[in-house]
Parts: C-alpha cells; structure tokens; sequence
C-alpha cells in the first residue's frame, strides 16, 4: 500500500509538472477527442463518443468524467448538455480544463481521487472515463463507481487491455524510462476485471479493438492513415478480437 500511495503522488506531480508547462503557452482548443488521435488509432475512442451520445440525451442529467486531465475527451461530454462535472488528481490539469472549455456552461471541475470520490452515494446518472483505471486500485474504483452512480445509472469507458505481450512490452519500457509508474502497470485492466464490472453492475456491453496496432509502424511504409485504420478494423472483426485487444470500450448499467 505505501508503495501504490508513493507511485499517486509520482503521477499526480508529473501530471501537474506538464499542466503547468502548458498554463504558460497558448492552449489548443481545436483538437479534442477522437480527433485528437491518429486515425489509425481512432476507432475505440468512436465508439466511445458514439456510446456517449447515445445515451446523454437528457440537459438534467449529471455527468461526472474521471481522469479527465486536461480535457482530452471532455467536449463530447459538454456537447451532450448535461451537467459535466470533471475531476482529475491534478489541480493544474484541471486548471488547463476550464481555460480550454471556457465557453461552456454546464461544466464544472473538482480534484478527487479515482479511489475515494468525494461525492454521495447515488449522485450520478452517468459516470466516464478515458484511460484512467490503472490510476487507482481495480476495485476500490469500481466500487466508488458504483456507490456514487444512481440506480439505473451508466457507466461508459475506454481504455487499454493487459493481455497482450507486445503492448505488455512496450508499457515496460516506460516504466524503465521513467515514463510511468509500477502500480499503473499492475493495474492495467484485464479480461477478468471487465468480468468484474459486468458482474457488479448487471447489464453490460463490451466492444474490442486494435489486436495489431503494434504493426502501425510498418504499415506506414507503404499504407495511408486510413487505410491502416481500415485494416485494423478488418482483422479484429474476422478474428473475434478479444484478449490480443490493444484497446477496450465499456458500457455497464447499475441494474442489480
């Protein structure tokens, strides 16, 4: 546990180091969520907006995005009309926020932490997140999901998969050179914590994506952007792709 607790505080100051680098320049406001990623690696974030957009219809409905950071996908959320409510363990990101999202008015920020949410039991109707599970304990986050998430309330995330070895690989190699912390790797999610939620939350929909991502590299070679997302795309439908997944979206419903 003091080594989980001293690897937070590793990424909560690294996260607020690059925040404050950028507070002193000019912030992007022009590329955000799926646009904001190499087409060739776009598909999963997609269906996440399009998940999102299906299901946020009402104005009243009180979002609460986890690990939003510096509001990489924070404008799907905004553009639905709920009340968007963005929290991130780094008070700077969370600065970066609301400069970036200025304009919008149902958006509001709080630092909380993914494992001990500061909110009451049945708040929201909807919860988010875009590659923050490995931030906090497997199921200590779960279950703080699910306590503040209203009955019949959703649950809507991407996020990357730990099963396999090429990205397993590549996600050590940061670790080694600093780039990311021991306990992020070890909370990676897992088939059997996809498992996990479906069982918690009773109605579920799991969708996987990017089996050969790591091949991008070569593609590039000879093939565009989006020809390479095509390909992609192709391979995970013919192959069932599930445990070889780069990347995962999750919807779960709190039904029991």
């Amino acid at each position: 546990m003091m080594k989980q607790s001293i690897d937070k505080k590793i990424e909560q100051e690294r996260y607020n180091e690059r925040a404050k680098k950028l507070l002193g320049s000019r912030i992007d406001k022009s590329l955000t969520g799926s646009n904001s990623v190499a087409i060739s690696h776009r598909s999963p974030y997609l269906r996440y907006e399009k998940l999102i957009l299906e299901n946020i219809k009402d104005a009243n409905s009180c979002v609460l995005e986890l690990g939003a950071g510096t509001g990489a996908f924070t404008e799907c959320l905004l553009n639905t009309g709920a009340k968007v409510l963005a929290t991130d363990i780094s008070e700077a990101s969370l600065e970066i926020l609301q400069k970036r999202f200025a304009k919008y008015k149902n958006i509001s920020v709080k630092a909380a932490d993914l494992e001990f949410l500061p909110f009451d039991d049945n708040t929201f109707d909807f919860v988010t997140s875009a590659g923050s599970l490995s931030y906090g304990d497997n199921m200590l986050v779960l279950n703080e999901i699910y306590r503040v998430l209203k009955p019949n309330g959703m649950y809507i995330a991407v996020d990357s998969l730990n099963h396999n070895p090429v990205y397993m690989l590549n996600r050590w190699i940061h670790y080694l050179r600093g780039r990311r912390t021991l306990s992020t790797l070890k909370r990676m999610p897992t088939t059997n914590l996809i498992d996990i939620y479906r069982k918690q939350f009773g109605q579920s929909s799991v969708y996987y994506f990017g089996s050969i991502t790591w091949i991008v590299p070569f593609f590039k070679i000879f093939l565009s952007e989006k020809k390479i997302s095509m390909t992609i795309d192709y391979f995970d439908k013919i192959v069932n792709v599930k445990k070889s997944a780069f990347k995962f979206v999750m919807c779960v419903k709190k039904v029991n």
